[in-house]
C-alpha cells in the first residue's frame, strides 16, 4: 500500500497544474492533502473515479482545510475531531479515518506565524493534544500519521539552521513537540531509512529562486506509530513533483 501528503498551497489552483499527472506517477491508494483552500459549498469536481473522496474545509474561505483520497473504503470518518474544537472557528485541520487495519490522522498542524503570535497555542495546546490523541488511537489499533507539521526536527531538516532558531517552524517549542511525538508516539518515516541524509526538504520558499537553489526546509512527515515500523517497506520525497511549495511525501507499507 503506497500513502501520499502533499500540501497543495490550493486544490483549485494545483488541478489547473499537474495534480493528476503526480497522481498517476505515485500511484497513491491513500491521498492526503492539505492546505486545499476550498469551502464546503464551492469544493471542485475531482476527476478520480476509483477514490473515495473526504473533504474537511475551514470555515473562513481561502484558507487551510484538509482532503484524503481513498481506494479503500473506510469504516469510519471523522472531520470534527477535538483538535479543531480548539481553534476559535473551524479550521478543517484534521481529517481521522478509520480502516480496518489502521487509523490514518491527515493533519495540517498551525503555523506559528511569522511573528510567533501563535507558537504558545501550538506548543502548550495543540501539540500537547495531538499526541494525546494519537496514543489514544493507538491503543485500539495501529495509527499513522502524515501531513505538513509545520516544523522541522533537528538541523539536518533545514538549509541555515544557525539563523533560524527564533524562526516559526524551527524554535525549541515546536521542535519540542515533533520531539516528543517521535519519543511517545511514533517513527519518522523518512529518517528511519535515511537517518543522515542531507538536503531533503520539502517546502521552499517562492521567494530567492529556494527551489532552485534546495534551500528549504523538511517540515512534511509520515509518522508510524512504533507496532508498525517494520511494516514500513520505503519512504520518499517526490522533489521532482512541482506545482505547489511543497513536495509530495509518501511511504510504501505492507499491512499483511
Amino acid at each position: 500500500m503506497r500513502i501520499v501528503s502533499w500540501n497543495v498551497n490550493g486544490l483549485r489552483a494545483i488541478l489547473r497544474k499537474n495534480f493528476y499527472e503526480m497522481v498517476h506517477e505515485l500511484q497513491p491508494d491513500i491521498l492526503c492533502l492539505q492546505e486545499i483552500k476550498v469551502d464546503r459549498e464551492t469544493i471542485p469536481k475531482i476527476e478520480l473515479p476509483n477514490y473515495i473522496k473526504i473533504f474537511n474545509s475551514a470555515v473562513r474561505k481561502g484558507y487551510s482545510g484538509t482532503a484524503v483520497f481513498s481506494k479503500i473504503q473506510p469504516k469510519n470518518v471523522n472531520c470534527t475531531t477535538f483538535l479543531d474544537s480548539l481553534t476559535k472557528v473551524h479550521e478543517g485541520r484534521v481529517i481521522l479515518v478509520e480502516y480496518e487495519a489502521f487509523w490514518l490522522a491527515n493533519a495540517y498542524v498551525p503555523n506559528s506565524g511569522s511573528e510567533l503570535g501563535r507558537l504558545g497555542f501550538r506548543h502548550k495546546v495543540w501539540d500537547v493534544e495531538m499526541l494525546k490523541m494519537l496514543q489514544d488511537l493507538k491503543t485500539i489499533r495501529p495509527v499513522i500519521l502524515c501531513g505538513d507539521m509545520n516544523v522541522a526536527h533537528e538541523e539536518i531538516d533545514l538549509e541555515n539552521p544557525d539563523t533560524n532558531h527564533f524562526s516559526a517552524g524551527f524554535t525549541d517549542e515546536e521542535r519540542e513537540g515533533i520531539a516528543n511525538l517521535l519519543e511517545y508516539f511514533g517513527i519518522d518515516t523518512f529518517r528511519k531509512f535515511y537517518p543522515n541524509r542531507e538536503k531533503c526538504y520539502s517546502w521552499w520558499s517562492y521567494r530567492m529562486r529556494a527551489r532552485e537553489r534546495n534551500v528549504g526546509w523538511r517540515i512534511d512527515y509520515v509518522i508510524v506509530d512504533k507496532s508498525m515500523e517494520k511494516r514500513v517497506q520505503s519512504a520518499f520525497i517526490a522533489t521532482n513533483i512541482l506545482g505547489s511549495d511543497h513536495a509530495p511525501v509518501g511511504i510504501d507499507i505492507t499491512l499483511v
